[in-house]
């Protein structure tokens, strides 16, 4: 691994750094209206010099950068208060798939205004029957002349309510194994027969959606990749959600640290509890191999090199230790562990935050399950899981009554 820039990349760092010292000051002194409405004008104004999407091509708008471009561009960002998730599944994950499988006049209809945070993408892909396995969706589209009539239910759908538009995969043969009976398309989300609900979280936030669909028509000129073939169209997707969603945020060592020498146990300040010191060890050595893991990850976007499903571990180690880390922290704040007023608890309440996240990091971009078979299967090379319905038809797979 190599954890030092190279000299191209020292000067692209230092160049991003002076644009995001001279454009963040310029952004936080315009008045607006909202964090939505903050979130627009930040994100257009990265389009405008090329910071939106690094790596796209500038014939649509991007930088004509490479990925570890991108990687130097997030870390310089990530140290200023303008960070905004609206825009994250779109361009990361939605908006690639359209300008993989889209005709040209799809792509230019779409890709310069999702760059410009003009529109809002989602991604509708799980449903309540099929928990981490995409391929046993059940929304059914059924041919209807030009149009595909669409039913069915998608649960868990990030930023559905304020999204304009978004992909989604649903079942148009049963007739074949379930990975072959699926097909792509894009939709409009205020389409007649289009409901979304959103779902109040533990949190007290509102991030995920139910989403019904009943009798939903969608041209067949929206059609993403042939039909029947959307599950290769959906791993185009799937990939950009796992590198999305790899890295860690919020309460680390260091911050548990700080709050062990402020909180008292029994015997005194509760750094001197030999119990928690060793868990305190424990996550320094984790935080250390994944920032390794990093590291080898962004040496390998440095050499011009593809990262390989290693990335699944970071995701599943991050999100595992942001929970411990949250629940350690509340439990040893005793009473005062429930209260959840930033302006109150220890660290703005960053550990409360924890608690409520953690859960849904651990699902979100797949469970810890899926990505452990990832990681058993295409990193160690282990033996795959006997699937006993690789070769059944969907419509002969037993379900619930």
């Amino acid at each position: 691994m190599d954890f030092n820039d190279t000299p191209e990349e020292a000067g692209y760092r230092a160049a991003a750094r002076a644009w995001l010292e001279k454009n963040v000051a310029e952004h936080k002194a315009l008045p607006h209206v909202d964090d939505m409405a903050a979130a627009r004008s930040w994100q257009a104004r990265k389009a405008g010099a090329g910071y939106a999407q690094i790596t796209w091509p500038k014939e649509w708008g991007g930088g004509g950068g490479t990925p570890i471009h991108s990687v130097i561009f997030g870390q310089e960002e990530a140290k200023f208060p303008v960070q905004y998730g609206y825009f994250t599944i779109g361009l990361g994950m939605c908006v690639p798939t359209v300008m993989a499988f889209a005709d040209d006049t799809t792509k230019r209809r779409f890709v310069g205004p999702a760059l410009r945070g003009e529109e809002i993408w989602s991604q509708l892909f799980s449903e309540p029957a099929g928990g981490s396995d995409v391929a046993a969706i059940r929304t059914r589209a059924v041919r209807d002349g030009d149009d595909w009539l669409v039913n069915g239910q998608k649960v868990w759908t990030s930023g559905a309510h304020y999204s304009d538009y978004g992909i989604v995969l649903v079942r148009t043969n049963t007739d074949v194994p379930k990975h072959k009976g699926l097909t792509m398309f894009w939709l409009d989300l205020r389409s007649p027969g289009v409901e979304i609900r959103p779902i109040h979280q533990m949190s007290g936030g509102s991030n995920f959606n139910e989403v019904y669909f009943t009798d939903v028509r969608i041209p067949d000129a929206q059609r993403l990749g042939a039909v029947d073939a959307g599950w290769k169209v959906a791993l185009v997707t799937l990939m950009n959600e796992r590198l999305a969603v790899g890295g860690g945020t919020g309460a680390g060592p260091k911050e548990i640290l700080a709050l062990a020498k402020e909180l008292d146990a029994a015997d005194g300040p509760l750094i001197r509890d030999a119990a928690f010191r060793q868990r305190l060890a424990d996550w320094y050595v984790q935080a250390e191999g994944l920032r390794n893991t990093r590291m080898r990850t962004i040496t390998a976007l440095s050499r011009g090199q593809t990262p390989g499903p290693e990335s699944s571990i970071g995701k599943i180690i991050a999100a595992n230790q942001l929970q411990e880390l949250g629940n350690a922290a509340v439990e040893a704040e005793d009473q005062y562990g429930i209260i959840n007023d930033p302006a109150l608890v220890p660290l703005k309440g960053l550990f409360q935050t924890a608690v409520m996240n953690a859960p849904g990091l651990r699902i979100a971009g797949g469970t810890d399950e899926i990505l452990k078979n990832i990681i058993a299967e295409r990193v160690l090379g282990l033996p795959g899981e006997i699937r006993v319905d690789k070769d059944a038809a969907f419509k002969d797979l037993p379900v619930g009554r």
